[in-house]
Formats: structure tokens, sequence, C-alpha cells
């Protein structure tokens, strides 16, 4: 039998698009025929995610997964929401979470990690499922939390099964005294994130870069208004408290009741517990956010089928 080296199984891999495992075993089923054990490939499927690597997939679900004091959130794409509602799909999105717990914020150490269960690593996985499913997908990015002492709350929003939806919100709260009832007011946290989309926890980790972009359009908007310089600064400093009213978490109105401070609710719920709660990190996740979507023209597609007949 012909040697299966490295090598060729990569050869394999780059020209059919299939998981490693799945070359090997196709070159052994094959005698080490390159072509043959493409040939092979196809015959069961494995080979078509090769072709399906280049489509859009901007659908799928985003997931979160809290593992004592550690968790993450995860974004797996596809290219419909037909396949969010794909159990193969959604039990893929939930392992991956599971694992991204371990693998921090890095893609690649996921992608590398062993997949449960099945001999293959997760990007392995991910091929099969493409293969399988018949529709491109991808891990487009994972985040991951953990606190010392204290709590992590999570909410998923649009949600289809627990942990999995559209939106998904992960927030980390350390308390030095107790964590009395800090699991439900994280929760409200988390769903307060949802909705008003903070950009960062407070002034100091914003990026320093987008707050001077901010704050030199404040100032010439307000020399438009010709005002002597020492009016001009009093007017940017108001709009700047405005602007980080708006971006900062913990200066954000609490969309819970609509009046108190994000900051007060905290210092509330520490002083419920026993101790200080500190907001130390969230993380927020939106599906398909940033990505280009393929816009359908459907009334030209019909329009142009009608005449070609």
């Amino acid at each position: 039998m012909a040697e299966i080296t490295a090598a060729l199984v990569k050869e394999l891999r780059e020209k059919s698009g299939a998981g490693m495992m799945d070359c090997k075993k196709a070159l052994s089923e094959n005698d080490g025929d390159l072509e043959a054990a493409v040939d092979w490939l196809r015959t069961k499927g494995l080979a078509a995610a090769a072709k399906k690597a280049g489509r859009v997939a901007a659908e799928g679900l985003v997931a979160v997964h809290i593992d004592g004091t550690k968790g993450a959130v995860c974004e797996v794409n596809a290219e419909t929401d037909f396949v969010a509602r794909n159990d193969a799909f959604q039990s893929l999105v939930g392992n991956v979470a599971k694992l991204a717990v371990e693998a921090g914020d890095d893609v690649d150490a996921l992608n590398a990690m062993d997949y449960p269960g099945t001999g293959r690593t997760v990007a392995e996985e991910v091929t099969h499922n493409v293969a399988t499913i018949g529709e491109n997908m991808s891990i487009r990015r994972i985040a991951s939390l953990s606190v010392e002492k204290g709590v992590l709350a999570s909410y998923v929003h649009n949600q289809l099964v627990p942990g999995l939806g559209k939106i998904a919100v992960l927030v980390a709260l350390e308390s030095d005294g107790g964590t009395d009832g800090l699991e439900e007011v994280g929760k409200q946290l988390a769903m307060h994130i949802a909705a008003a989309r903070p950009q960062s926890v407070g002034r100091d980790d914003l990026d320093q870069e987008a707050v001077e972009r901010e704050r030199q359009v404040l100032i010439d908007q307000a020399r438009e208004s010709g005002r002597p310089d020492n009016i001009i600064e009093k007017m940017v400093e108001g709009r700047l408290r405005k602007f980080y009213e708006e971006v900062c978490l913990l200066e954000q109105t609490f969309v819970i009741d609509g009046e108190t401070k994000v900051e007060k609710v905290v210092e509330n719920a520490g002083k419920a517990a026993g101790g200080t709660v500190k907001v130390t990190g969230f993380k927020l996740f939106v599906l398909g956010e940033g990505i280009e979507k393929k816009e359908e023209d459907f009334a030209a597609e019909v329009a142009a089928v009608a005449g070609g007949n």
C-alpha cells in the first residue's frame, strides 16, 4: 500500500475542501491515488464543502455558555436562517460555545481542538456539517470572560433553544461580598446591554481614538456657530458628556426602569450583597453584525427570466 504522507493529505484537503481525517481515510481507501480519493470524497458528499466555501454566510446563530466562573459567547454563521433551525446545526453551535470557554478569544485555537465524540477537530467538524447540511458555514468569532469571585450572567434574545439565538450577551460581575441576588441583577444588565448596545463599561476602556474623533467632530460643529473659544470648549465638554451617556454602560439609563443610572444599579446590588460589586466586562454578539450581505433583487430576477422566454 502506498505511503499516506502528510503532504499528500494536505494536497487532498486543498483540492477537496474536506477534513483531514476524511482525507486520510479517502487516501487509505484508494491506495494513495489522489484523483481517486477526490472522487471517493465526492461520492460520500464530503468534497462538496469546497464548492460552498465562497458563499456569503451571514445567518446562523450566536450562543452563550457559562461553566462556573468562566463563560464564552460565539457566532457560527450559515447561509440561510433555515439552517439555524436545523437540530444538527444547533448542536454544533452549542458545542462550539462550550469549547470556546477554554479557547478564550482565539478562533484558530478553537478550530484545532478535538470535537467531542467524532475523532475530528472542530474545523473538520464544521467542514463535515457543510457537506452534510449543504450550506457554507464558519465559526466567525468567540470571546470569553471569567471572574475570581462573583457571577457571570447571560441573556439571549430571539432564543430558539436555551443559549442559542440572534443576540447573545455575557456580563461579568465581581463581588467582594456575597453573591446573593447577583445572578438576577446580572441577567437584567445583560438584557440592558442587548437593548442599549454600549461600547464599553466606562470611559477608561473606551477606544480613545474614537473619543478623539468624536471630540474633533464636536469642535468643528461648535466652531460653525461662530462663538468664542471659551464657549466652544464648554459646548464640546457638554456634548461629550452626552456621548459618554450613550456609549458607556455605567453612564446609561437602565432600560429596565427607565430612570436609574446603571452605575447606581450596580452600587445598589453591592449593598444588597454586603460588599462592593463591579462590572468587569461584557461581551455582546449580534448575529451577522458587520457582514456585508448580498442583496437579492427578486423582481429583477423574475423580469430577466420572463424576458428570456
